[in-house]
């Protein structure tokens, strides 16, 4: 009877850590406009249309990053995505500009990264894996990012490609969408999804 009772209750703390570590996913993108995002200054990049965040280079190819307005400490972020036109270099920033996972072709390296970090300094310290079987690059993906502290999984369409210890991560901040600079570029978001890990 006592092994039975410490299985059970082994069992029911493995359901409690997995339910923890699997928070309610709330909208953080409402279709309509940029509402719960820091709209930059003389917004010419991001626009919202019928359910789509649609990010778009401006004739001097700045780029810009697009913010939310609140921070996050442990989250996981989800959303679909979509290439358009042109060099695509994006990715999502995770509390900070210094902690990224890149989607899309990157700049420095000249190939698609899609899934993996890129940390200013040191470039892409690992690449996540098997991506190529499972990203369509002319179609829609989702990718969804888990950062616990400065542990980040990911997966794309489902499939987990990387698990990465990060270095120098902040305890809490927002969470950023990039069009990178010095590219004409388009990509399409769709059911953005936040959910904060407590």
């Amino acid at each position: 009877m006592i092994r039975i009772g410490i299985l059970v209750l082994f069992f029911i703390g493995c359901l409690y850590t997995a339910t923890a570590q699997e928070p309610k996913m709330k909208k953080a993108f409402n279709g309509k406009n940029l509402k719960g995002w820091t709209v930059p200054e003389n917004n010419i990049w991001w626009s919202a249309k019928d359910g789509l965040l649609l990010a778009q280079s401006g004739p001097k190819k700045t780029g810009n990053i697009l913010w939310t307005e609140k921070n996050y400490k442990d989250f996981i972020i989800e959303t679909d995505f979509k290439y358009g036109e042109g060099t695509v270099d994006t990715g999502i920033f995770l509390r900070n500009e210094d902690q990224q996972i890149q989607m899309g072709i990157s700049g420095s390296l000249k190939r698609d990264m899609t899934g993996s970090p890129y940390i200013p300094g040191k470039s892409y310290p690992v690449e996540a894996e098997g991506v190529a079987d499972v990203l369509k690059p002319k179609d829609w993906n989702t990718i969804k990012v888990k950062a616990v502290a400065n542990v980040y999984t990911v997966w794309i369409n489902g499939t987990e490609v990387l698990n990465f210890e990060s270095a120098d991560v902040p305890e809490e901040g927002p969470i950023g969408l990039q069009l990178h600079p010095g590219n004409e570029m388009q990509v399409s978001f769709r059911n953005i999804r936040i959910g904060e890990i407590k």
